[in-house]
């Protein structure tokens, strides 16, 4: 499966859409925003002497909801401040201009995204030059021209892999992703495309970008080396057994099933650290990990002891944000007719589980790059 192809979040603003089931990618933005504003006065120091009359900036894996406004407009309000502060003034004469470009695959919902820009201002700053852009296209291709690039921003995004790792055929049977019960072969299909993608990724960024240009990326990651040491994956396991009780009934094929497999790799610190280190195009300025709940939402990263768990309710949020990631790939793959139940009874099975391990969280990786 080549995810350009097929992969893209649930379009429009319904029910079960991206825009209105991303409290989880909001969360991940918020606690990244410290490190955006490092990142960003250290690209604008006196000592880096970074000027520019016009600044490119782009986000890669924007989707489709206000969530791309919010980022959006926080960089642009903090570059301002920062070259407020340098000039000594507010007068926007002393503003660059901006290029804003919007990325994401070709099937992304690009229209409901600038009908929704169209109706909120990007930034607090009216008289800004600022020229937005959709640039569909993945980013595991080339998307600029060499040394054009100044910013780039990227969340949860870098985990999805370019496709399915090869090799794998049925060998993992009735898992969809890895699991405790994959064979090893499996494990190590999966990090050998991680590998060329992340390093291709870098690559491709490097010969984009100038020097000294900045990138921020959040990603999912996992805590410890050894993949296979436990399930690190749960809520694939939930999903991959919520489609084994259809398949018990009848309700989707063997081969289906079975060839399934979703393109996503969780990486751990060391390998991508190493896999920085040896693609050579970035300096790695710094690395954080931060947990984010399965069911957050907006800027909740942790919930207080005054808040009461209601498992039916956190369920139907962890089984809601993963149908507007994955309803596309699953309705290419299975019938369309299966998702209402299938998300139904994963809502339940998600439920049952929270109510057992209640702090299930993501661990993310966030990171700051500077072009060598």
């Amino acid at each position: 499966m080549v995810v350009k192809n097929v992969m893209n979040m649930n379009p429009g603003d319904g029910a079960t859409s991206y825009a209105n089931n991303s409290g989880l990618q909001k969360a991940v933005m918020s606690e990244a925003l410290p490190l955006v504003d490092e990142t960003l006065e250290a690209m604008f120091s006196a000592e880096n002497g970074f000027h520019a009359k016009c600044l490119k900036l782009v986000d890669l894996g924007c989707s489709s909801g206000p969530n791309t406004l919010f980022i959006i407009s926080y960089i642009l309000n903090a570059i301002e401040d920062l070259c407020s502060k340098r000039n000594n003034s507010t007068d926007h004469h002393h503003l660059p201009d901006f290029e804003v470009f919007l990325n994401d695959l070709p099937d992304n919902d690009f229209n409901n995204l600038f009908k929704l820009i169209r109706g909120e201002a990007i930034g607090k700053n009216k008289k800004r030059r600022c020229f937005l852009y959709g640039l569909p296209g993945s980013f595991y291709d080339r998307l600029f021209s060499e040394n054009n690039l100044h910013f780039a921003y990227s969340s949860y995004s870098l985990h999805w892999l370019s496709q399915t790792p090869e090799g794998l055929e049925r060998n993992n049977k009735e898992n969809i992703y890895m699991a405790r019960t994959s064979p090893p072969e499996v494990f190590k299909a999966y990090a050998k495309q991680y590998e060329r993608d992340f390093s291709t990724f870098l690559r491709l960024r490097g010969e984009e970008m100038i020097i000294g240009g900045r990138m921020v990326l959040t990603f999912i990651g996992r805590s410890v080396e050894d993949l296979s040491c436990k399930d690190h994956f749960a809520q694939f396991t939930l999903l991959s057994q919520t489609l084994l009780d259809f398949l018990s009934q009848g309700l989707v094929k063997m081969d289906d099933l079975y060839s399934l497999n979703v393109p996503i790799y969780m990486s751990c610190e060391e390998e991508v650290k190493t896999l920085i280190q040896n693609e050579g195009s970035f300096n790695l300025d710094k690395m954080h990990v931060f947990p984010v709940r399965w069911d957050a939402q907006d800027n909740i990263l942790n919930y207080e002891n005054n808040i009461v768990f209601d498992k039916q309710r956190s369920g139907k949020l962890v089984a809601n944000c993963g149908r507007a990631l994955m309803e596309p790939m699953l309705t290419a793959h299975f019938e369309s007719s299966i998702v209402d139940e299938l998300f139904g009874r994963y809502a339940e099975k998600m439920g049952e589980h929270l109510s057992e391990h209640k702090y299930s969280s993501y661990y993310t990786i966030l990171i700051s790059l500077s072009r060598k």
